[in-house]
């Protein structure tokens, strides 16, 4: 095996408005490489066909499905994100959630000086911990 890497498969044609988003509001990312769909190909012309991007380093891939499904994503898998400063996990709480849903406001829960989980507004669901 060379390497395992978290895919996401985005129904509503919103893979490249993700990615995008993610790598302009978190530090040491990037968009590594986003092939599009064509003319005449199964999906719909310029939707992601494949893309692969990084968080501070760790590489995660994603497409646009074509293919209409009776699921999306689940806070059951999470972006699982520590924090270095309690002034990062403010800031990535307040934007990363905008438009999402709190599945635990930022706080402390005992475990954690402070911590937040949530789904953004594309529904992926993030874990976001400063340990203290």
């Amino acid at each position: 095996m060379e390497k395992v890497i978290p895919f996401l498969m985005f129904q509503d044609g919103r893979a490249e408005e993700a990615i995008n988003y993610y790598t302009s509001v978190i530090e040491e990312s990037e968009i590594i490489s986003i092939v599009r769909y064509g003319a005449n190909e199964p999906g719909d012309e310029g939707t992601v066909k494949q893309a692969s991007f990084s968080i501070k380093g760790q590489e995660f891939m994603c497409i646009d499905s074509n293919v209409k499904h009776a699921f999306s994503f689940t806070p059951s898998f999470s972006i699982y994100t520590v924090c270095t400063t309690e002034e990062e996990i403010d800031s990535l709480y307040q934007k990363l959630s905008e438009g999402g849903q709190a599945l635990m406001p930022i706080g402390d829960y005992g475990f954690s000086k402070k911590f937040g989980w949530f789904n953004d507004r594309f529904g992926v669901s993030w874990q976001l911990n400063f340990p203290g």
